[in-house]
């Protein structure tokens, strides 16, 4: 809770129009108040850190100036809207944040009328921000639209695609570019401050414009002013500002500026937020601005768990009865390692998530091997691709949520060429806090329909490996996929990669009557399933399928035949993805028997922890139990 004592200002802002009833003499200390709550509070219960702690200012400046509700914000991705949750009615939530029925961690349209657009991956902001203002404009309204944007974004093709279209609608609207990653030194931000101020202010503007009439009255002599002052105007910004770019894209280019100014902030955007067309303003910040331990480690704390507030070190834990498992980007990043060691053909491909997927750990043998192509998910597919052609084995390490915007990529440019390239889906499944942005529970579905496409799931890490070594070795006559899940493995005994035979799987227990036929991490719970149904003295069969294509038609062959009930069980969309191809091959061969498909249903799950979505949904070993115990009266 915000009490006056602690807080004195922020206590008395529950909405941003209690925010603008202020002074602008006191945005200085309600924005220390800003970052102080979200320090106190996010250093408690975890959560996406340094990215908010930079735009304290430029939250608290956005929302003083502009009429918000009624005015449009939108902020790309998220990561950067825990501020604009404490000003915008949620402060006093803010320590529920991705828990279970709390906040969510990004923007949420159900969660607040001043979320305009939800996002949990970014780059969308700016083609949103031009889909509000065209609406705007086709209904007549006159409300203003602001994009804030990242730096990291900016890599994102769908970014220039929409600034491309914003340049020729030529519609009224804001971007601001929150850049986080340059180093300017502050003389250059006095030196940019005072250039865009003059070229922003509304005299500054008519100044330039009246000069421009002026000079073209005077014909011959007027076309060679107006030729020179164009030149002068933009040699000016090329030289002071990186904007060339910006406004050769159709936008006006104001900045940079200091973004932790929070004074200089409001007068920029009181000064561009009636501007004619698209207009960019480029503000400098610092991730984990105003927090010591933020400041220095940006990459750990992005996104906290609970820490010790001083320090910003997670606590010690007691020490663990047995060592606990390495997480399944560990044992990928390592895998690769061994592999790319020996082979100089392999190259690992991210998404600017190299700590994300493991491949960090690739990278500090073999950098040569790593290629970073920032946030652009479709280049890295296409370009992975192009790798191929030649005789190269790329492995792109992508999250399944956002592969999911490379879906053509893969048609079009992989599996339609036939060409070798090597899929290692991270975070599949229920990936936890999160929530419905980055669950990865498409993957089976959109991944399965796509021609010649071959789609896995390893039951444990030695799985994963052996996946993996199979997909660069064997598996070679066109594009594989491997999707494992957030978290750590079972702790098993690693060993040597073996080569899996293609479309094989495996029985783990044979029991008789009711099969449960389990896909990727669905296998362990099936297999704790069965003990606690030996338990009620029920026997089971578990089968470990691991190919959702192609499948193992002997061993379903097999099944169907010793079997009166076949339960599927999956971490994804029931519709389309690995029940749906085995109850395809169950209607071709005629099963007589029951098919029970379990997996989620037809709707966005929400965040919670995955113990407690996976028991929610009855994909734990209790629920697999209990409806298996219900299909097996009578047998």
């Amino acid at each position: 809770m915000s009490t006056p004592s602690e807080y004195p200002y922020l206590s008395q802002i529950n909405l941003p129009e209690d925010l603008r009833s202020l002074p602008e003499s006191a945005l200085r200390d309600v924005s220390n108040e800003v970052r102080e709550f979200m320090v106190d509070t996010i250093t408690k219960v975890g959560g996406h850190f340094g990215a908010g702690l930079g735009v304290v200012e430029l939250t608290v400046a956005l929302h003083y100036v502009f009429n918000t509700p009624h005015d449009k914000i939108i902020i790309d991705t998220g990561h950067q809207g825990y501020p604009h949750k404490i000003l915008t009615g949620r402060k006093d939530q803010l320590h529920t944040i991705r828990q279970k029925e709390g906040l969510s961690g990004f923007l949420k349209r159900t969660e607040s009328e001043y979320d305009v657009f939800g996002a949990g991956h970014a780059s969308t902001s700016i083609s949103a921000a031009l889909g509000l203002a065209t609406a705007r404009d086709l209904t007549g309204d006159d409300y203003r639209v602001a994009a804030v944007i990242g730096d990291g974004a900016m890599t994102g093709g769908l970014v220039y695609e929409a600034m491309n279209n914003c340049g020729v609608q030529n519609r009224d609207l804001l971007v601001i570019l929150n850049d986080n990653n340059m180093s300017i030194a502050p003389n250059v931000w006095a030196l940019s401050n005072y250039f865009s101020q003059i070229f922003s202010s509304p005299t500054g503007t008519k100044l330039r414009s009246h000069m421009w009439d002026i000079a073209g009255r005077i014909d011959t002599v007027g076309d060679r002013i107006r030729k020179v002052a164009h030149q002068v105007d933009n040699g000016l910004k090329a030289l002071l500002t990186p904007g060339m770019l910006f406004e050769a894209l159709g936008f006006n280019y104001f900045g940079p500026i200091n973004g932790h100014n929070v004074n200089n902030l409001v007068t920029m955007l009181r000064n561009l937020k009636d501007a004619k067309g698209p207009t960019l303003l480029h503000v400098i910040t610092q991730k984990g601005k105003g927090y010591a331990p933020a400041e220095q480690d940006k990459q750990f704390l992005h996104a906290i768990g609970k820490v010790d507030k001083i320090t910003g070190k997670s606590f010690p834990s007691a020490a663990p009865s047995k060592p606990t498992p390495p997480s399944y980007q560990k044992v990928f990043g390592e895998a690769m390692t061994e592999i790319c060691a020996k082979d100089k053909r392999i190259v690992g491909i991210t998404a600017a998530m190299p700590d994300g997927t493991g491949l960090d750990i690739l990278a500090a043998s073999f950098p040569e091997q790593v290629i970073d192509v920032g946030i652009a998910e479709s280049h890295a597919v296409t370009f992975a691709a192009g790798l191929a052609c030649e005789g190269i084995v790329p492995v792109c390490a992508i999250y399944s949520s956002f592969l999911q915007r490379a879906f053509d990529n893969i048609v079009h440019d992989c599996a339609l060429q036939h060409l070798h390239v090597v899929f290692a889906l991270d975070r599949s499944g229920l990936v936890g806090a999160d929530g419905p942005t980055h669950h990865g529970v498409l993957d089976l579905g959109y991944l399965r329909l796509i021609q010649g496409m071959i789609v896995m799931a390893p039951k444990d890490e030695q799985e994963l490996r052996d996946m993996l070594h199979s997909a660069i070795y064997s598996y070679t006559s066109g594009p594989s996929a491997i999707r494992y899940p957030r978290g750590n493995g079972l702790g098993i005994q690693l060993r040597e990669p073996q080569n899996i035979p293609l479309g094989k799987g495996e029985i783990l227990k044979q029991g008789k009557h009711i099969a449960l036929v389990g896909i990727g991490k669905m296998v362990n719970e099936c297999m704790k399933a069965a003990d606690l149904l030996k338990e009620q003295h029920f026997d089971v069969t578990v089968v470990n399928a691991r190919f959702v294509k192609p499948l193992d038609e002997s061993l379903f062959k097999q099944l169907f035949q010793d079997h009166d009930v076949i339960i599927t069980v999956e971490d994804g969309q029931i519709q389309g993805g690995f029940g749906s191809a085995v109850s395809e091959f169950a209607i071709n061969q005629g099963f007589k028997g029951e098919l029970i498909v379990h997996g989620i249903a037809d709707e966005f799950v929400d965040h919670g922890t995955q113990e407690e979505l996976l028991a929610d949904l009855g994909l734990d070993a209790h629920g697999i139990a209990s409806l298996t115990s219900s299909r097996h009266s009578g047998n």
